[in-house]
């Protein structure tokens, strides 16, 4: 994800959690850190030709990545980009040397939750009312990665979606 995606990444941000989505200048400061030789986060968009339709992104801190948000547009869901953009996020934790990566997920998102789960996350607990201004209950899901440095992901792939960095 670069700067010009962001009013793109907004149009989709708003779409799919008007109640809580992000701001402009939240994807600003991610993006400052995701640049050079101290970035401490990874995000990523896909796109079909001129279309973003997916975005995420991973944040790390020493040995912990958290997945920060995974977002993909109404139309591509059930095509398997979710997984291909959490397969990313994955390899960019390896890449950090995550040791364990954390997310939180609402709990009535099942569709995400099982997306998770076949990625090997775990549910570690709940977060009340994380989620606001609709006061929404968190699910916070844990995976710690292979000794190797991998994650317990496959790959998986979208014909004719581009994921980019």
């Amino acid at each position: 994800m670069r700067w010009w995606d962001i009013d793109a990444v907004l149009s989709l941000e708003k779409d799919l959690f008007p109640e809580d989505a992000w701001s402009r200048g939240m994807f600003w400061s991610e993006l400052a850190h995701s640049r050079g030789p101290e970035a401490t986060r990874r995000y990523v968009v896909a796109e079909e030709g001129e279309r973003l339709v997916g975005y995420a992104g991973l944040a790390s801190a020493g040995d912990l990545g958290d997945i920060q948000t995974i977002a993909v547009a109404r139309d591509y869901w059930g095509t398997g980009l979710g997984g291909r953009l959490l397969t990313e996020l994955l390899q960019a934790a390896s890449a950090f040397e995550c040791a364990e990566v954390m997310l939180e997920c609402r709990v009535d998102n099942v569709r995400a939750q099982k997306l998770y789960e076949r990625f090997g996350f775990e549910a570690i607990g709940f977060r009340r009312g994380y989620y606001q201004p609709g006061n929404v209950d968190a699910l916070v899901m844990r995976l710690t990665t292979k000794p190797d440095g991998g994650s317990a992901a496959g790959s998986t792939s979208v014909q004719g979606t581009e994921i980019n960095g």
